[in-house]
């Protein structure tokens, strides 16, 4: 028997979701929601929404990558980062990062967002500037792995939260607006990294050290601004009034059928969520194609170093790649909207990072701008398809606790890319990083694989739906009927 066929009696114990938008209403009204109303209400969200957690998650990114314009300006030797310890640091940070996302997510269920995505941000910031007074290995470590405690909660609470104010087919190009936050974080750390580094021997502190003290000290101090700015969930946000809520409600009822709701928590709705493939190929789709663009983020500085380029002029020389990136993300942002389709873009941002690590691959007598001109298409076609991943799982949840564990999830499993691609930039491999460049392309081609299977399925389903084979749901007991998220009949996927 099926998790959506079982029949679920009330159980002690079991949790309801905080009201929000997705809830019904005896007074709902058929009166056609006012496009004009409805315009005014996104433009306003769309000023209050990003431009706060664009900062912060800016911040977040930054202050993760920010050791490898470190690692060029002297960390290497004043901390003896021989081997592959430069490795381990990266992927330590991805252990408590990893382990922590899902709890996170429940945790910030029962708290209003600003007070709890400030605190995580205010407390990352103050270890990233005591990373710039580490004297040994153990240190750093260490910090790295508290780094990663208080980072883990910010990309899944922040999908968590924007996804319960916007239609599916909004979300995109917003989505990718806001990871236009891990360009600009590149961008401007080389830049940022670059004038920093003019402070090296000021008050006795090397120039790496003054990178993370003053980039953490920025990070903590707008925290405490962010706290007066998040947006809460939409039933408790000081930024709308009670018609505005209610219009928010409507169009969002509107875009997914009111009754595809799961806001109880019970042993039914549990195992619906943890059986549905679209979660778990979510996942591996987005660890596939994050691999490129978090271990090309992480080293960066490190192979236009090898391009033999001084250490400043490869710090500046990421602002470019990531100029690029940016643009992609938001092209393939705006164009899969218009559409309402995705998958055709996983398939362009395969294409072109296949053909940038082929580039690099085969790069043994080609000039300096040949190889530089591989990076930018794989940043280029990283940058595209990262933030789609997330999107595309979002557009096919519904409900309450759907979202919050499919996000949570999606990124816990995704962010196992930190670890392998901190792992595959070997230093005796240098300037070819043949293993670094092989395993990023055939990461690339899993997430590939699996977004080609996930798409089929959804495909299939939708067809189930249309001709009515799903229909047997509606005489469920009403409790579990009104519990059934996205397996609602009337739910049909984005491809």
């Amino acid at each position: 028997m099926s998790a959506v066929e079982e029949k679920q009696p009330v159980e002690t114990g079991e949790q309801v979701a905080p009201k929000s938008h997705q809830e019904s209403s005896s007074d709902f009204s058929d009166v056609p929601i006012d496009p004009k109303a409805e315009s005014r209400l996104v433009t306003k969200l769309d000023f209050i929404i990003f431009p706060t957690f664009f900062v912060i998650y800016m911040m977040s990114f930054l202050d993760r990558i920010n050791i490898s314009n470190a690692r060029i300006q002297g960390m290497v030797a004043d901390l003896d980062l021989t081997g592959n310890r430069f490795n381990v640091a990266l992927f330590t940070y991805y252990i408590s990062y990893i382990l922590l996302e899902v709890p996170s997510n429940m945790v910030i269920k029962r708290f209003r967002p600003s007070l709890y995505l400030s605190t995580l941000m205010f407390c990352w910031g103050i270890i990233n500037m005591c990373m710039g007074f580490v004297h040994s290995y153990s240190a750093l470590i260490g910090l790295r792995f508290l780094l990663g405690i208080f980072e883990a909660g910010v990309l899944p609470g922040i999908i968590y939260v924007t996804s319960m104010y916007y239609k599916r087919h909004e979300y995109q190009k917003r989505m990718s607006f806001f990871f236009c936050s891990t360009v600009v974080a590149g961008a401007f750390g080389g830049l940022l990294a670059y004038a920093i580094a003019k402070l090296g021997g000021h008050h006795g502190f090397a120039a790496w050290r003054w990178i993370f003290i003053i980039e953490g000290a920025i990070t903590s101090t707008l925290a405490i601004i962010a706290a007066f700015l998040i947006i809460d969930w939409p039933e408790q946000t000081k930024y709308l009034n009670a018609e505005e809520k209610e219009l928010l409600r409507r169009r969002l009822a509107a875009d997914v059928d009111d009754s595809c709701r799961m806001d109880v928590l019970n042993k039914t709705s549990f195992k619906m969520i943890m059986s549905d493939y679209k979660i778990w190929l979510g996942a591996l789709v987005y660890m596939g194609v994050g691999v490129p663009g978090l271990s090309g983020t992480f080293f960066l500085p490190t192979i236009l170093l090898e391009f033999n380029w001084k250490a400043q002029e490869a710090q500046v020389r990421t602002i470019p790649v990531y100029v690029v990136a940016g643009g992609t993300m938001l092209i393939g942002a705006w164009a899969s909207d218009k559409l309402r389709h995705r998958f055709s873009f996983f398939v362009a941002g395969t294409s072109l990072v296949t053909i940038g690590y082929g580039m690099l691959l085969a790069q043994e007598g080609k000039s300096r701008d040949y190889k530089f001109g591989a990076v930018f298409l794989v940043f280029g076609g990283a940058y595209m398809v990262t933030p789609m991943a997330l999107a595309w799982l979002q557009n096919n949840l519904s409900g309450h606790w759907k979202r919050a564990f499919g996000s949570s999830i999606q990124v816990t499993i995704g962010n196992i890319a930190g670890i392998i691609g901190s792992n595959i930039y070997l230093v005796n491999e240098a300037p070819t990083y043949v293993t670094g460049y092989s395993v990023s392309l055939a990461m690339m081609w899993l997430g590939m694989i699996c977004a080609t299977i996930l798409a089929v399925l959804m495909w299939r389903e939708n067809k189930k739906r249309d001709a009515g084979e799903r229909d047997d749901r509606l005489n469920l007991p009403e409790d579990v009927k009104n519990n059934l998220g996205d397996a609602y009949p009337t739910f049909r996927f984005t491809l």
